[in-house]
């Protein structure tokens, strides 16, 4: 009966870890599918007849949906089982990347960047919160490292694949390349995720209240500044590659596969010492790209200076999203869906206005200004987040108190 019982036990957490990797897939799927145009930013711009900074903008329009969906998702959702909505959005993905490949237009290239968005918003809103229910509470972090280890590899993969591929192919055919494993993570997910009934019906009033705790409110607005320093610099790497380092094709590729490549070590690193001690991590990755954003605009001459900055910055890239949200699930523990709504909505929210904000600066200044830009926010993050306590739930209350 022991060895019985031990048995079911072994194979429910193999079960519950090929969750987990299922989900990390969906995770690289999604960062492939939103970020790929970063490296095919320059052919796109040509193909539909825009310039960079509007193509840059378009891509910000997924982050605006996804914005919004990610505060609906988990109200319009209701009862409905998580697996079902997850599945759903993976479809979403599928239908957006079929719409970019055949894009005849900007419009329709916009059409498809806010279908993708919805479904980045709405899975990213319950990632967190599904990860708390297939492991226990010890094993969160290293799930939320497994699932950002997707991250991972559509960084180290996917821009560099896909500026090669797009050179050689064109770019449509790179988003056609990415539907046949969009549509095997589909089947993945129907067979491994196990059914996850919604716990209670969401309402705007959980977020309203996870919104109101001051120390939940400054920490947003950190991860809004971080990622909006990350993305305003991100999204313009190529035209700043090609500019500053006149970075061939081959050359981008490799410096992306660089930045990519180093990422794994950010995520891994992330999850194996973050543990119960996430406080004084939470400024790191802001103050350590700002730091390299700025020490890029020095290194013209040398592609290999370049390089060992793209590694720091990649790292450090992927450790941002395992440390906040591991933060998010310690300190919102009782309520994890109105959290990681509000979480996702920040975050889509600092990538659209950073892409914005890049998009303006390059078009109206220079490539120099975007990165400029970026170091400004990252700036502005570090200093909010300062020693990391203030982002804390207050010791005496299980939720919140008026600290």
């Amino acid at each position: 009966m022991t060895d019985t019982t031990q048995t079911d036990t072994e194979n429910r957490q193999c079960a519950a870890w090929g969750a987990v990797l299922s989900m990390s897939l969906c995770v690289a799927l999604l960062l492939a599918s939103e970020f790929m145009p970063v490296s095919l930013l320059t052919p796109m711009a040509d193909g539909l007849g825009v310039s960079e900074g509007a193509t840059g903008q378009a891509i910000s329009i997924s982050g605006l949906f996804a914005l919004v969906a990610s505060l609906m998702s988990t109200t319009v959702a209701g009862r409905v089982n998580r697996k079902s909505v997850l599945v759903g959005l993976t479809m979403l993905m599928l239908i957006s990347l079929v719409i970019v490949a055949m894009a005849p237009n900007f419009a329709a290239l916009i059409t498809a960047r806010a279908i993708l968005g919805i479904c980045i918003g709405g899975f990213w809103a319950l990632a967190t919160a599904v990860m708390m229910r297939l492991v226990p509470s010890h094993d969160v972090p290293r799930a939320l490292s497994i699932m950002y280890g997707g991250q991972a590899i559509a960084s180290a993969f996917a821009a560099p694949l896909g500026a090669w591929l797009g050179d050689i192919f064109g770019w449509r055919a790179v988003f056609w390349a990415l539907t046949p494993l969009v549509a095997i993570n589909l089947v993945w997910q129907l067979t491994v995720l196990p059914s996850l009934p919604a716990r209670g019906r969401q309402n705007f009033g959980a977020l309203v209240d996870v919104l109101s705790r001051p120390y939940f409110l400054r920490g947003l607005i950190a991860a809004m500044l971080s990622w909006g320093s990350a993305f305003t610099m991100f999204t313009y790497l190529r035209p700043f590659l090609e500019q500053f380092n006149g970075a061939d094709v081959l050359t981008l590729s490799l410096l992306l596969l660089v930045l990519g490549l180093a990422g794994f070590v950010g995520t891994w690193v992330a999850g194996r010492f973050i543990g119960q001690r996430v406080a004084p991590l939470l400024k790191l990755p802001a103050l350590v790209m700002g730091v390299i954003t700025l020490g890029l605009l020095f290194t013209s001459g040398s592609i290999l200076a370049t390089g060992v900055l793209l590694a720091g910055w990649g790292m450090m890239n992927t450790a941002l999203s395992v440390i906040f949200m591991t933060w998010m699930s310690q300190n919102v523990s009782d309520a994890p869906e109105a959290g990681g709504s509000l979480m996702v909505a920040a975050i889509q929210g600092s990538i659209l206005l950073g892409a914005i904000w890049g998009g303006l600066l390059l078009d109206h200044l220079s490539i120099t200004a975007t990165f400029v830009g970026s170091v400004a926010l990252s700036a502005l993050a570090v200093i909010l987040i300062g020693n990391g306590q203030n982002l804390l739930r207050p010791v005496n209350s299980p939720k919140h108190t008026g600290d």
